[in-house]
């Protein structure tokens, strides 16, 4: 009985764990109909990253499998942005955090200059589409910060997105093959084997 249960189990929680990355957001990116989109406020683009020189044309949501030139694209989904000022802001993730890091958290930063590692200034992109590129060094954790302004306005719209550069690819292996230990553990306790094993040793 527990052995056909672990034996249907096992494979949802493999299922789950693999897919966690592509379900949970990371900042103000996530998925939507199957595309990665960025929120700015209440403004969404299209977001997709390349990596020219490595992979051609294979598009990334957020994470890179390694350093090197990178180029970031925003398709506009609202008119509106394209007569907006966009600056693009890249820093080395020092906050400790890792994905939670939020805007509040950035501000904390004692000097955000120091960390940058990349700055746009506003840009105004009229077709639709905001490009930026840049080349990167050294594999690390980094954030992405998006910001943009309406004209006559004083208020500030950002998207914060950290994301990996030399993301590993074992992702939840090493959570799939603990879970798939303490099954195991957990049948041999339950049909008395792992009770008659320390029986055994007990009487050597």
């Amino acid at each position: 009985m527990y052995k056909g249960i672990a034996r249907n189990v096992i494979p949802i929680f493999f299922l789950f764990f693999i897919s966690l990355d592509d379900v949970f957001p990371h900042g103000g990116v996530f998925l939507e109909d199957d595309q990665c989109v960025i929120q700015i406020g209440f403004f969404k683009a299209h977001f997709t990253v390349y990596l020219p020189q490595i992979s051609a044309n294979k598009e990334y949501c957020e994470d890179l499998p390694s350093a090197g030139e990178t180029l970031f694209v925003l398709d506009y989904l609202h008119n509106s942005l394209k007569q907006m000022p966009v600056d693009f802001r890249i820093i080395k993730n020092v906050t400790g955090l890792g994905r939670s890091t939020k805007w509040e958290d950035i501000v904390k930063l004692n000097n955000l200059h120091e960390e940058t590692i990349f700055y746009q200034s506003h840009t105004f992109a009229q077709n639709g589409s905001f490009t930026v590129e840049h080349r990167f060094i050294d594999n690390g954790q980094y954030i992405g910060i998006i910001t943009t302004q309406q004209q006559g306005s004083e208020k500030i719209y950002r998207a914060v997105f950290p994301f990996k550069v030399g993301a590993s690819k074992i992702g939840y292996l090493p959570l799939f093959l603990l879970l798939i230990l303490l099954v195991e553990i957990y049948y041999l306790y339950s049909n008395g084997t792992l009770q008659r094993w320390c029986n055994r040793l007990s009487k050597r």
